[in-house]
């Protein structure tokens, strides 16, 4: 490719995300749109969201989180026993079998104490958030 032709495909490029940027613009004939047009109403009668307590609500979610890491860490240590019980003697594969069992305990440790924090920290957050006497 030529240096004219890079200069000529660089502008056009230009040109097109100009075009692209100001052409909109033009376009916005119609009169403003209001919460109405676009159907918000509609939206907020259909759905039902929850009316729980927020922080209620994220410790609900860091719980499922910490329910499935816990099951990785699990599954880790189960593939790690099998590979462990099919490695026929093999001193390497019984090695890195040693290690994805050690790895998948040290995670399932690191996992039960954040879940033990965080049911802590959240506790001592919702009582000391909460009017109760």
């Amino acid at each position: 490719m030529t240096n004219r032709m890079k200069k000529v495909a660089s502008f056009a490029a230009t040109c097109g995300i100009a075009a692209s940027l100001a052409l909109p613009m033009a376009a916005m004939a119609q009169q403003p749109l209001n919460a109405n047009d676009l159907g918000v109403e509609a939206i907020q009668q259909d759905i039902k969201l929850g009316s729980g307590d927020v922080r209620q609500t994220a410790a609900r979610l860091i719980n499922v989180a910490l329910g499935f890491l816990g099951i990785i860490a699990v599954v880790i240590v189960l593939i790690g026993g099998f590979k462990y019980m099919v490695s026929g003697g093999n001193d390497e594969k019984t090695q890195d079998a040693r290690r994805l069992i050690v790895s998948g305990i040290i995670g399932l440790a690191i996992i039960l104490s954040a879940w033990a924090i965080t049911g802590f920290v959240i506790s001592r957050l919702l009582s000391a958030t909460t009017d109760t006497p």
